[in-house]
C-alpha cells in the first residue's frame, strides 16, 4: 500500500459526511401574482427594494428587473389601447342649405348636402369632405397626430 493510499483512507475514528444531491439544481419559478405583489411592496412612498428583497429571501436585482418588467408592460397595454376622443353629434346643423335639390348649388359645388369629418385639436379646426379619399383622410390624422 503507498502513501496516497494511507491518507486517503479515514481513521478509525473518524465519521465522515456525504451528501448526494439528486434534485437538477432549477432556478426557481415564481408566479406573476407573486411578483406583483412584491412590485407592489415597493411602491408604497419609503419602501426600500433592498430590505423588502431580503425579507423574501431574493436578490434586489431580481426585483429591480421585475419592477422594469411591469412597467414596459404596462406601456404597451397603454400603447396597444385605441385612444378615443369624444364626439360631438349636433341634431341641428348651423346655416347649411337644405337637401333641396338646387341647381345652382349643384352645379357649382358638385354636391349639395355633403357629410363632413370635422376635427379639432387646440383651438385649430379641420373639416375633411364626405368624397375624401380613405387615404388622404388617414394622412391628415397621422398629420395632426405627429403635430400634437
Amino acid at each position: 500500500m503507498s502513501t496516497l493510499d494511507h491518507k486517503l483512507e479515514p481513521g478509525a475514528g473518524e465519521v465522515r459526511r456525504l451528501e448526494v444531491i439528486t434534485g437538477t439544481g432549477r432556478r426557481r419559478q415564481f408566479t406573476a401574482d407573486f411578483k406583483a405583489r412584491i412590485v407592489e411592496e415597493t411602491l408604497v412612498p419609503g419602501a426600500v427594494v433592498s430590505d423588502i428583497a431580503r425579507r423574501h429571501g431574493l436578490t434586489p436585482q431580481q426585483v429591480f428587473t421585475w419592477r422594469r418588467q411591469s412597467r414596459q408592460v404596462a406601456a404597451n397595454a397603454v400603447s396597444t389601447m385605441p385612444q378615443f376622443v369624444p364626439a360631438v353629434v349636433e341634431t341641428t346643423l348651423p346655416s347649411q342649405p337644405s337637401c333641396a335639390p338646387q341647381r345652382r348649388r349643384i352645379r357649382q359645388t358638385g354636391r349639395a348636402c355633403e357629410s363632413i369629418i370635422e376635427v379639432e385639436i387646440e383651438g385649430m379646426t379641420v373639416r375633411i369632405g364626405g368624397g375624401a379619399d380613405a387615404r388622404t383622410v388617414a394622412a391628415v390624422i397621422r398629420a395632426l397626430k405627429a403635430g400634437a
